[in-house]
């Protein structure tokens, strides 16, 4: 098995996951309670990871969530907490855990992007499609770098995902509304990455429909595409 540490706010359930997870699989399952939209939390991470002895082999940066306002009336702080957790902090720990993968000849880093990084935005969710895209971007460019020396990066595409995200980002409702065959859940989406993300495959978009809609979306003219994204978009978009 793999020892894991876990990284989020909630420290009861992060506790709770730790347990199941070194009693169903009999593996060391550390926790931190942090806030990765604080500035100093890759740093603190990585030197609380550093502490325990052990080097970090595994990256999963999947942290995440978003801002259905719009844009003008979403405070500066809140947009800027935002960008550390989907942009600068996903760079952070990955450049702080890199050396120690590279000097290992071993590293896996697997990066949650969304279908929606190659989408046209829309209202509300703002900085969503364009953090989306970065992680995209960021991931490809970083395999290309690193592949040869042993670390593998992936940027992970999921389309619907049955989790809570829905429920905290205004889309309970479209979730719910969804028929089952459309969606995945997080064990799919997980097994997938894990697998290609081992054989060095840099973009991921888990599951058939999902591969469709990607596809579509890189190839249908942007012309065509934009007004139905936007449309769709628009649902989850709460105002002022």
């Amino acid at each position: 098995g793999i020892d894991v540490a876990l990284v989020a706010r909630r420290a009861d359930r992060l506790e709770a996951l730790a347990h199941e997870l070194a009693s169903k699989y009999a593996v060391s399952a550390v926790f931190r309670s942090t806030d990765l939209c604080d500035p100093a939390a890759p740093d603190a991470v990585c030197a609380w990871a550093a502490s325990g002895g052990r080097g970090v082999d595994i990256l999963i940066n999947n942290a995440g969530y978003s801002i259905p306002q719009s844009f003008a009336a979403t405070p500066l702080d809140r947009q800027l907490g935002y960008i550390e957790l989907s942009v600068t902090g996903p760079v952070a720990l990955s450049r702080l855990v890199l050396p120690g993968m590279i000097a290992r000849g071993f590293g896996r880093i697997i990066n949650i992007s969304s279908i929606t990084a190659f989408s046209s935005g829309g209202k509300g969710h703002t900085l969503y499609p364009a953090s989306k895209s970065f992680v995209v971007k960021f991931s490809q460019s970083l395999n290309a770098e690193v592949a040869a020396k042993g670390v593998f990066v992936t940027a992970v595409c999921p389309g619907f995902v049955d989790t809570e995200f829905q429920q905290a980002n205004n889309m309970a409702d479209k979730m719910a509304s969804t028929p089952k065959f459309l969606k995945q859940t997080a064990e799919e989406v997980a097994s997938e990455a894990w697998a290609r993300n081992d054989r060095g495959v840099e973009v991921v978009v888990p599951g058939l429909l999902p591969k469709i809609a990607a596809a579509t979306l890189k190839l249908v003219p942007e012309q065509i595409v934009t007004p139905i994204t936007r449309s769709a978009a628009e649902k989850y978009y709460v105002g002022d």
